[in-house]
């Protein structure tokens, strides 16, 4: 089988050279306003609070929102032994974790699947997803939390890529919440050193912003329909400046999370595992409850390892073992 094509590794070697050019000397450069994110907590004391919060959620929704993509929640009728948040990755949306969703339901879970801030809508060309920033991720992240109070005693946050750079914030910061399950996180990409990512992040976020093709020869053909088929650089820019914030706590500061739980692929030839496993380091150091985990390079799975519909899927082997770490079955 083909290796996929990284989709980003068309802007990121831009980036490379430009943030190269720029950041002689500056290894241990930051991206700007990290100390404007923090986090507001506002939990739930109840399953009938959770729900309304839910249902003020939905009517909040845009108009415009893909019928697959509106907010998810499979629910018990009560307060669950167990609640579980799932966050999909940048330019998807809940139908990506409808299917793992849907398991954890059967075992007893309650499960919310809520669409990110500018995600989900019918048009797939739309260029409100460049609004999204850190500020953003950071308060989803919260409300997440918030809510889980209410849906269970223990409670859970997993995220993908960009949603696994938004539970690593969760992670770092709320003592509430039992569990974070954080998969091949954004924290960095493959095709720009580590060092350059910072600067990279920045010239980013201060030029305009413009947009690529996922996949360049699919454009608007890419599926699943209810991604975004291409990607704005000022987006993805936010996303690695929530990802420096959670690296700058973690080097300083212990956790909130009661337990941590880090899933890498060693396939994934898009986002930077050794970032990653640099915060779960970090996180060690710093006396956290942590676990890690890799899929073995073998196995050949796409960055996206949760979508059911993509060609390359293998669930049949994800599904079981996410089960197996998060709910011990």
């Amino acid at each position: 089988m083909r290796k996929p094509v990284n989709p980003l590794s068309r802007w990121w070697p831009a980036a490379s050279l430009i943030g190269a050019a720029l950041a002689i000397g500056l290894v241990f450069f930051r991206p700007m306003n990290l100390q404007v994110l923090s986090s507001h907590a506002n939990p739930t004391r109840s399953y009938a609070e959770a729900v309304r919060r839910i249902e003020a959620l939905r009517a909040a929704a845009p108009p415009d929102m893909n019928p697959d993509c509106q907010l998810q929640f499979l629910n018990q009728g009560q307060k669950a032994e167990r609640a579980i948040a799932f966050v999909h990755g940048y330019s998807y949306c809940p139908q990506q974790f409808q299917a793992l969703g849907q398991r954890f339901h059967d075992l007893g879970y309650n499960v919310i699947i809520a669409p990110l801030p500018h995600h989900g809508l019918a048009d797939r060309l739309t260029t409100v997803q460049a609004q999204l920033t850190a500020e953003e991720l950071a308060t989803y992240a919260d409300e997440m939390t918030d809510i889980l109070q209410g849906l269970g005693t223990q409670t859970i946050m997993a995220g993908i890529s960009g949603g696994g750079v938004t539970t690593a914030w969760a992670a770092q910061f709320r003592h509430d919440l039992s569990l974070a399950v954080v998969i091949s996180p954004g924290f960095g990409f493959r095709k720009v050193p580590a060092p350059l990512t910072a600067p990279a992040a920045d010239l980013f976020l201060a030029a305009p912003n413009f947009y690529q093709w996922w996949d360049p020869n699919l454009k608007t053909g890419l599926t699943p329909d209810y991604v975004y088929p291409r990607y704005s650089t000022r987006a993805l820019a936010q996303i690695l400046r929530l990802g420096f914030a959670v690296r700058s706590a973690s080097q300083a500061t212990r956790p909130a999370a009661q337990a941590i739980l880090v899933v890498t692929n060693a396939y994934d030839d898009t986002v930077d595992n050794t970032v990653a496993a640099q915060v779960a380091e970090n996180w060690r150091r710093a006396g956290a409850q942590l676990a890690t985990y890799e899929f073995p390079a073998d196995l050949r799975l796409g960055h996206d390892m949760i979508d059911p519909t993509r060609p390359d899927q293998r669930v049949e082997v994800v599904y079981p073992q996410l089960i197996k770490l998060i709910a011990g079955q």
